[in-house]
């Protein structure tokens, strides 16, 4: 697997990549295995639509489903987006309610990248959605892989089980802020029905810079909730120790999930 981000204008069109820069990740792909696979035609079609909004600038709402995350190492709040990713959010909750994830471990952990778990075997090979079968993508550029989204990991498109991850990263690097800042948002991407400006927005831009995220993940996996409170757990968890396969010397471990309405 690559080591370094490749910093895209958008993972559906690599193509259209402005240039190869920014942070160094131990793996910057976010699989249950090893195994890779083409572009899913879902996302290529999401591809095609702008920036519309962006809920995870919003923060949490009067009525929104929520999901407290309870660890060894304290505990982590998120909230889901079902307008936009609904089985991965019901797949989720689900599974949280169900009592799939208690004891379940994050397995896998990479400071400056994000924290991954969901996998009752504790292995990153293990786990199955609510379905017993793979799910589809659900992406947007509305929802980004900013500094606490909660996302689907898989084995490529279209491969959605039980496991997700936490996206941890908190500098993005100079060499993108740069490439952000002297972007010409007129410049057309792919096809050309989309410009730069339609992906990277300002809004986009500067949640980016000011917080961190991982944007060469966007449209590669779900993002179907964020993190409102917490993310100094978060922080912890990515902090440590690891073994060469990037597992938790001592485990870290989810005791349990609440969900609730905030």
């Amino acid at each position: 697997m690559k080591k370094r981000l490749l910093i895209c204008i958008t993972a559906a069109f690599i193509a259209a990549s402005l240039t190869a820069c920014g942070k160094t990740a131990e793996n910057t792909d976010v699989t249950e295995d090893t195994q890779t696979a083409d572009e899913a035609p879902e996302a290529e079609e999401s591809a095609h639509k702008p920036v519309t909004e962006l809920p995870q600038l919003e923060g949490v709402q009067k009525g929104d489903t929520i999901a407290t995350i309870h660890t060894n190492k304290g505990d982590i709040k998120v909230w889901f987006f079902p307008e936009y990713a609904p089985k991965a959010v019901e797949n989720f909750v689900t599974h949280a309610k169900e009592g799939y994830y208690d004891n379940v471990t994050f397995h896998r952990v990479i400071k400056d990248f994000m924290i991954q778990g969901g996998d009752p075997d504790g292995t990153g090979m293990g786990g199955e959605s609510i379905w017993g079968a793979e799910f589809e993508n659900e992406v947007s550029y509305n929802l980004r892989n900013f500094r606490g989204a909660l996302c689907m990991a898989n084995a490529g498109p279209d491969t959605n089980g039980s496991q997700f991850y936490i996206v941890q990263n908190s500098d993005i690097g100079d060499s993108f802020k740069q490439t952000l800042a002297d972007m010409d948002k007129s410049e057309k991407i792919g096809d050309g029905s989309l410009t730069a400006g339609d992906i990277f927005t300002d809004e986009v831009i500067a949640e980016y810079t000011n917080n961190g995220g991982y944007p060469s993940l966007d449209m590669e996996y779900t993002v179907f909730g964020q993190v409102y409170e917490g993310m100094d757990v978060v922080d912890a968890i990515a902090s440590v120790e690891t073994d060469s396969n990037d597992k938790p010397i001592e485990d870290v471990v989810i005791t349990g999930i609440d969900v609730g309405t905030y």
